[in-house]
């Protein structure tokens, strides 16, 4: 059945099918209805939902949850993503799974409630202590959110991991159709490791502390090992038109839409463009960046962002000098439009 919904409802509707057991947040625009939807629903679904008395708190009762084998979500939105790195930290080191939606707002500081996409490197270079990683998503519609939620609990268990759900103001406020897979049945995950309270086995702890320093170092090269498998095996990306470009566009999340709009718009001018578009941010599509910068009839590459350029490392690392990449970004809280990346590949062109 099609719904039409508004994005944060419509993730907070996948995070329930999925299984999601507890929420837990606080409100910050853009991303409100998202717990106004939980708060609603969640309860009735027999979980537990709770508006913490702050981001801090939220976070730190997502690891209390999840250490006794819920699945758990959180949300915010920029200064409350801030809020929440130190415990971000400590579920990626104690190895607890967690759904965290980040519905990207104007920044930095207060910034304002528009939407940008000035969190991609805190998102995925780690925005909180220590060497580890956070599996990110960056959804271009919300149907694409939908489905990507509801993976995200899948991938968070699987790796007992951190998950982020990277959006923006425009995807989490705008209505879009979607559909619910009907058939769809959550995944069923032991968690021999949980805190449950049972006497009648062995004691089980969760924890990120070793005094130790070899200890901590034996827990950071096996923290590695996993990370290594992710990048194995969970690159997401969209290549569209590629096969004959002779440019390459590099674009993620919403601002992908706009871009794609613009590479229909200049094929139907005779220009050879394309399209790549990473839907998992971390782990980062590095190979298929490389494939086509070795390719003779790449020119070269358009990195387009709705910030001052947070993605152009990895486009840079991945294309390793063998090709120029361009970028062109609007900040504050300003879209591109579809003209304004047009005109920007013509006057390359030049």
């Amino acid at each position: 059945m099609k719904i039409l919904m508004k994005g944060n409802e419509a993730i907070a509707e996948a995070a329930l099918r999925a299984g999601c057991e507890c929420f837990f947040g606080y409100p910050i625009t853009p991303q409100t209805e998202l717990l106004q939807y939980m708060a609603k629903k969640l309860l009735k679904s027999g979980g537990v939902f709770i508006q913490a008395e702050s981001e801090v708190g939220a976070i730190n009762m997502a690891y209390g949850a999840s250490s006794c084998g819920k699945r758990v979500m959180t949300s915010s939105s920029g200064p409350g993503i801030s809020l929440k790195q130190e415990g971000i930290s400590y579920l990626a080191g104690a190895q607890l799974p967690c759904v965290i939606v980040n519905i990207m707002r104007g920044g930095p500081g207060l910034g304002n409630i528009n939407a940008a996409q000035s969190d991609y490197l805190q998102a995925t270079k780690g925005g909180g202590h220590g060497d580890y990683k956070v599996i990110v998503l960056a959804p271009s519609s919300v149907q694409e959110a939908v489905e990507l939620t509801m993976k995200a609990f899948d991938l968070a268990d699987k790796y007992r991991n951190p998950v982020m759900i990277l959006g923006d103001g425009m995807l989490g406020q705008m209505m879009e159709v979607v559909e619910f897979d009907e058939n769809y049945q959550p995944q069923k995950v032991e968690k021999p490791w949980a805190v449950t309270g049972d006497r009648n086995r062995e004691k089980r702890v969760t924890n990120s502390l070793y005094i130790v320093p070899e200890e901590l170092e034996k827990h950071n090269f096996m923290l590695m090992e996993k990370y290594k498998k992710i990048k194995e095996n969970e690159v997401m990306v969209e290549e569209y038109l590629t096969d004959d470009a002779r440019v390459i566009f590099v674009s993620f999340g919403m601002c992908a839409r706009i871009v794609k709009s613009a590479v229909n718009r200049l094929r139907q001018a005779g220009e050879k463009v394309g399209l790549v578009r990473p839907i998992t941010l971390w782990p980062f599509p590095e190979n298929e960046l490389k494939r086509y910068a070795s390719k003779e009839e790449v020119e070269f590459f358009i990195d387009i962002e709705m910030n001052l350029g947070q993605m152009l490392e990895d486009v840079k690392l991945s294309v390793e000098g063998k090709k120029e990449i361009h970028f062109y970004g609007r900040t504050g809280g300003i879209v591109p439009t579809i003209q304004e990346v047009v005109d920007f590949y013509y006057s390359l062109k030049k």
